[in-house]
C-alpha cells in the first residue's frame, strides 16, 4: 500500500483521484445505457427480452421472467437452519431499527388560530435493485425491502440478475422474509428502465432504490424524473482512523473487507503513528497472500488504497471529513470523545470491536450508504426514502385577519395581483360574514 504524509506533494492529487473514482466508468457506459433505455421506451417487452437474452443469459424468448411465489417459499423452507437463523436475526434487527425512525403525521394550531400540519404517507409501489452478477447478496434484499415495508409501501418489486437455471436460494429466502411482493430475474440498465417505465410484465414503480454496477447507477441517474431514486451508489469504500491501540491485523482485515468487493473499491488507513502504519501494511500483504480474491483486492489497493500519516488525530479526523467516506471506522481508545468532530460519513463504527462488516449484515442501520464523497450532503437509505409528506393548512377568520395583509403585501411585491386579490377578497368580508368553523386538530 502506498503511504503519504499530509505534506507530500502527491497527497492532494491522491485525494482528487479519490473524488473522481467511478466517474470515468460512468461516462464510458452512458451511451450504451441510453441505447437500452430508448429501446425499452420504443419496443417495451420485446426490447426487455432482447437485452435479457443478450446481457443476462436468458435462455429463450419464452422464458418466465418472474420467480413464482411457491419457489420462494420452498427456498426459505429448505434453507440450512444456521443460514435461516442468521437471516431472521438480521431481518428482526433491521426492521426494529427502521421502525424507531418512522415519522408520524401531525397537526397543530398556532397562536393565530391556524391549523397546520403534515400528512405522512407511504409510496404505493417501489422497485428494489439487488446486485447479483459476481455474488449473491441476501443482505441487500433485507436492507432495501424492510424499510419499505416498515414505511407501509403497498407493493415492493425486486429485480436481480438471478441465475436462470438455479437462482440463489438465500436471495429468494431473504425476499420471502422481507415481504417482497414480486421478483424478476432481470439485471442491469434494462431492469432499471423496466421499473421506471413499466415494461410488461414489470409494473411501473414510484421509486427505485438499491446499489448496482456502473450500468445500474447510470440508468438510475438517467431515469430520475420518471421515478424517484435513492442515490447514485458508487464503488465501496472504507476509511479507518487509528491511534495504534488496536491490533494492526484488525485494521488490515477491515481494509481488505472493502477492497475485496471490486477493483474500484477504496480502502484507506489514516494514523498519526508511522510504526503502526508499517505494521498494518505488512499485515495487508500477509492476508492477501492467501486470499481467493487477491487479484481484485490488489487492484483496488493499487488504484484507490493507501495509508496517510498525520501529525495527530485532529488532523486525521479533518481529512476523514474531507473524504466523506461511505464507511468510517474510529479504531481508537475513546471513540465517543471524537464522534462530534466527524462532519461527513455514511456510517461511523466506534472502537475496535465494531468491524464494518457488522453494519453490512445485521447491526440494524442500513448498509445502503452514500459513496464518492456524497456523504457531505446525503444520508443512508432509511424509512424516510419510502414516505412522502403532504402539508395541511386551514386558516381561521382570526388567522387570515392577522396574517392576510402581510401575504397580500408580499404578493404585490412579486407582481402577482390575483394572489393578492385572493387574500384581500376574504379580508373585505371578515367583518360582515361569519367565518367557517374554527379548526380542530
Amino acid at each position: 500500500m502506498r503511504t503519504w504524509t499530509t505534506n507530500d506533494e502527491g497527497f492532494e492529487t491522491f485525494l482528487q483521484h479519490l473524488s473522481e473514482r467511478g466517474k470515468a466508468v460512468g461516462d464510458e457506459v452512458e451511451p450504451r445505457v441510453r441505447q437500452i433505455l430508448k429501446d425499452l421506451r420504443l419496443h417495451g417487452e420485446w426490447a426487455l427480452r432482447k437485452w435479457s437474452r443478450h446481457l443476462d443469459g436468458m435462455p429463450s424468448e419464452e422464458s418466465e421472467l418472474e420467480i413464482p411465489l411457491l419457489q420462494r417459499r420452498r427456498a426459505l423452507d429448505k434453507l440450512p437452519e444456521k443460514v435461516r437463523l442468521a437471516l431472521e436475526i438480521a431481518a428482526e434487527r433491521i426492521r426494529e431499527f427502521h421502525a424507531r425512525a418512522k415519522p408520524s403525521s401531525w397537526l397543530t394550531i398556532d397562536p393565530c388560530g391556524c391549523l397546520l400540519g403534515q400528512m405522512v404517507r407511504p409510496l404505493q409501489r417501489v422497485g428494489i435493485y439487488v446486485p447479483g452478477g459476481k455474488a449473491a447478496y441476501p443482505s441487500s434484499v433485507l436492507m432495501n425491502a424492510l424499510p419499505a415495508k416498515v414505511a407501509g409501501v403497498e407493493e415492493v418489486i425486486m429485480c436481480c440478475p438471478l441465475s436462470w437455471s438455479d437462482p440463489d436460494p438465500t436471495v429468494l429466502a431473504a425476499a420471502e422474509l422481507a415481504g417482497v411482493d414480486r421478483i424478476f430475474r432481470i439485471g442491469g440498465a434494462q431492469a432499471v428502465g423496466a421499473m421506471a417505465y413499466g415494461v410488461s410484465p414489470i409494473p411501473r414503480v414510484d421509486k427505485i432504490v438499491g446499489p448496482g454496477n456502473a450500468y445500474v447507477a447510470t440508468a438510475k441517474r438517467l431515469v430520475y424524473g420518471e421515478v424517484d431514486i435513492d442515490m447514485i451508489a458508487g464503488p465501496s469504500e472504507i476509511l479507518v482512523v487509528a491511534d495504534g491501540s488496536a491490533p494492526a491485523r484488525w485494521a488490515a482485515v477491515d481494509l481488505l473487507s472493502q477492497a475485496e468487493h471490486d477493483e474500484q473499491a477504496s480502502a484507506i488507513l489514516i494514523t498519526p503513528s508511522e510504526g503502526y502504519a508499517s505494521e498494518v501494511a505488512r499485515e495487508v500483504e500477509r492476508l492477501l497472500a492467501g486470499s481467493p480474491r487477491r487479484q481484485i483486492a490488489e487492484a483496488a489497493l493499487r488504484k484507490f488504497g493507501g495509508i496517510v500519516i498525520t501529525r495527530d488525530l485532529e488532523e486525521a479526523l479533518g481529512i476523514a471529513s474531507r473524504i466523506a467516506p461511505e464507511h468510517l471506522e474510529l479504531m481508537v481508545e475513546r471513540p465517543l470523545e471524537l464522534i462530534d468532530r466527524i462532519r461527513n460519513a455514511g456510517a461511523v463504527f466506534l472502537g475496535p470491536w465494531s468491524p464494518e462488516a457488522m453494519g453490512d449484515y445485521l447491526a440494524g442501520p442500513n448498509h445502503v450508504l452514500p459513496t464518492g464523497g456524497t456523504a457531505r450532503f446525503s444520508s443512508p437509505l432509511s424509512v424516510d426514502d419510502f414516505l412522502k409528506r403532504t402539508s395541511v393548512i386551514q386558516l381561521s377568520k382570526a388567522g387570515i385577519t392577522q396574517l392576510g395583509p402581510h401575504a397580500a403585501t408580499l404578493a404585490h411585491t412579486e407582481g402577482l395581483s390575483f394572489h393578492a386579490r385572493s387574500v384581500e377578497e376574504r379580508l373585505e368580508k371578515t367583518s360582515s360574514h361569519s367565518s367557517p368553523p374554527s379548526p380542530t386538530p
